[in-house]
Formats: structure tokens, sequence, C-alpha cells
């Protein structure tokens, strides 16, 4: 299925989760802040969130700093 992850077009297997995601982008063990349609998706739920066709994923890198 198709997304879109930082406005670029994305091909996911169906029912993958935000968790799969991260590990297929080689994001994992990082401090990201992710949105998908606008609505913040929590750490906590990465596994849990499914993603579903033509969803609009962001995903931003947190920065530390003082």
């Amino acid at each position: 299925m198709q997304i879109r992850v930082n406005g670029k077009p994305t091909e996911v297997a169906a029912g993958t989760s935000m968790a799969a995601l991260i590990d297929q982008l080689a994001l994992g063990g990082q401090r990201l802040a992710v949105e998908v349609n606008e609505e913040l998706v929590p750490r906590s739920r990465f596994a849990e969130h499914r993603l579903a066709e033509d969803d609009r994923v962001e995903i931003i890198h947190a920065v530390g700093g003082g």
C-alpha cells in the first residue's frame, strides 16, 4: 500500500505498524516525534498503531539542547 512519509511516496505492506515503519526506515533507537494525518502518535503506541492506505506520516528528529 502507498503512504507518504515526510511528503515522499512510500510503499509499505498492508497492516504495517508504526514501529515496523520506523525499523524499515532505519530510525530505531532515535528520539522521534511522529504524526499521522496531523495527529501525534505517542511512542508508547508505535507497536499497535497500524498504518492505512494514503496515510500522511511526518517524522521529526527530536534534538536536545539548552
